[in-house]
């Protein structure tokens, strides 16, 4: 099993390399006859009104995406990104426009004229997560049918996958971390951890995007845990944070506002260590694939495709990580606000 999955990886990586060959030319900007790492990198890790996929020759392969944006005096306007064409304009320099409006070299849109403008687009990061919402909906309502039909028995097919994991999310994250009233969780956190593993691992692939390594998204999953919490809160879980137990009067307005404060450092923490952890693996393996580039060497070639095996393997493992990692955060902070506290004596 180790050496299928050392081959995998290692085959893995190698078309990583030959995907990202022609890709390298697109993605950064030439300077002084050397391209720019930088460039490529970002171009890779970042959203896009458009899913490049490779470059053969001076041919980039993309998919144009829905471009849908709003302004007061022009209302919603629809068109796709390959509606883009060249325009020069004496205020913004070269530009890429389509009626009045332009896309720059960060694809941030705007309009020529300079007015404000909402941009309500598809995106890549958009597709790649409508992409996981389907596969996830899919494995789930399979195993789910499987059940409906068979009742309880052997689980087959998508079941198979699914119950294993079900199963541990209800007992090892949700049943422990939460305790009694778990159950009315555990749909919440189940949703939670196969959105984020099944967002880690499609975005390894590649071409893919970035979802999970966008903070847009991990601040969305972050605020809908701090809704959960705050909102199942109870009364001892706010008189925690407002008039903490066993503390002396004149330390009470210091402890008052560290467990206020604390109340948005928690998902402020789940936001920023799911997009480090994925954004920063995904910076290493694109920063080794650019070392070939830059050096045009078999050697370095060799030595750029073990490291990048290497990682690879490395971030299968941060991907379900990361998502366990989450859930289970997600799960501490709800058990400690649902949780009674007994302040009995004990002897």
């Amino acid at each position: 099993m180790r050496r299928k999955f050392l081959v995998l990886s290692l085959l893995f990586s190698v078309v990583l390399l030959s995907f990202s060959a022609g890709s390298f030319a697109a993605g950064s900007e030439a300077e002084e006859g050397k391209e720019d790492p930088t460039g490529f990198i970002m171009h890779h890790i970042k959203d896009s009104h458009e899913w490049h996929f490779v470059t053969i020759g001076h041919t980039h392969v993309t998919l144009a995406l829905p471009v849908i944006t709003y302004s007061g005096d022009r209302g919603l306007e629809f068109f796709t990104s390959s509606d883009f064409q060249n325009h020069e304009t004496h205020k913004f320099g070269k530009e890429y426009a389509h009626n009045g409006i332009f896309i720059d070299d960060h694809d941030h849109l705007g309009r020529v004229d300079g007015g404000s403008i909402l941009d309500f687009s598809i995106t890549k990061n958009v597709v790649m997560l409508l992409l996981v919402v389907a596969f996830v909906l899919y494995i789930t309502l399979s195993a789910a049918s499987h059940y409906k039909k068979n009742g309880a028995v052997a689980p087959k097919g998508a079941a198979s996958f699914v119950e294993p994991i079900v199963i541990f999310v209800r007992d090892e994250i949700a049943h422990k971390s939460i305790g009694p009233k778990y159950k009315k969780f555990v749909p919440y956190l189940l949703t939670l951890f196969f959105f984020i593993w099944t967002g880690n691992i499609l975005g390894l692939l590649p071409g893919a995007a970035n979802l999970t390594g966008n903070i847009a998204v991990t601040f969305t999953l972050a605020m809908i845990t701090f809704v959960i919490v705050n909102v199942n809160g109870n009364k001892d879980y706010w008189k925690h944070v407002f008039a903490t137990p066993g503390v002396p009067i004149a330390l009470l307005p210091i402890m008052v506002l560290v467990e206020f404060i604390g109340l948005f450092t928690k998902p402020f923490a789940l936001m920023v260590r799911l997009f480090v952890a994925i954004t920063a693996g995904h910076i290493v393996i694109l920063s080794f694939i650019a070392l070939v580039f830059i050096f045009e060497s078999y050697s370095i070639g060799v030595l750029s495709t073990i490291m990048v095996t290497f990682i690879n393997v490395i971030e299968l493992l941060v991907a379900t990580i990361q998502a366990y990692v989450f859930t289970l955060f997600s799960a501490m902070y709800i058990g400690s606000a649902v949780a009674e506290h007994h302040h009995d004596d004990h002897h």
